[in-house]
């Protein structure tokens, strides 16, 4: 058994279900080259971010790392979603920073191969 329960959060599986969705109407787009159904299904995959994203600032997400196994059921709320979780991509971009979080003022220089 995994220590780690990733996508077991109504955030994640609501997300997964609308981008599957979308994903089915821009097929479908191409299979009937529809303008419009393939737009529609790119709107529907943009809004599966978004309400992931939500969701997860509302406590129906999960935080970075390993949860306690009492904590891994579906249904399980975050109490701790307000305050921010440190190193969460998605609290930072809603201004959620906790206490203990450091701020990152500018971006390092990640070297891509041997020759930078």
């Amino acid at each position: 058994m995994s220590l780690y329960d990733e996508g077991h959060t109504i955030a994640g599986w609501t997300g997964c279900a609308v981008a599957t969705i979308g994903s089915g109407v821009v097929g479908a787009g191409v299979c009937m080259g529809s303008v419009p159904a393939l737009v529609g299904g790119v709107v529907l995959v943009a809004v599966s971010v978004l309400v992931t994203w939500v969701l997860h600032l509302g406590g129906w997400g999960k935080p970075p790392g390993v949860r306690p196994r009492e904590e891994w059921r579906m249904g399980a709320r975050d109490t701790q979603a307000r305050g921010g979780h440190p190193g969460c991509v998605s609290c930072a971009l809603a201004g959620r920073r906790p206490a203990s979080a450091p701020v990152v003022t500018r971006a390092e220089s990640i070297p891509l191969s041997s020759v930078e």
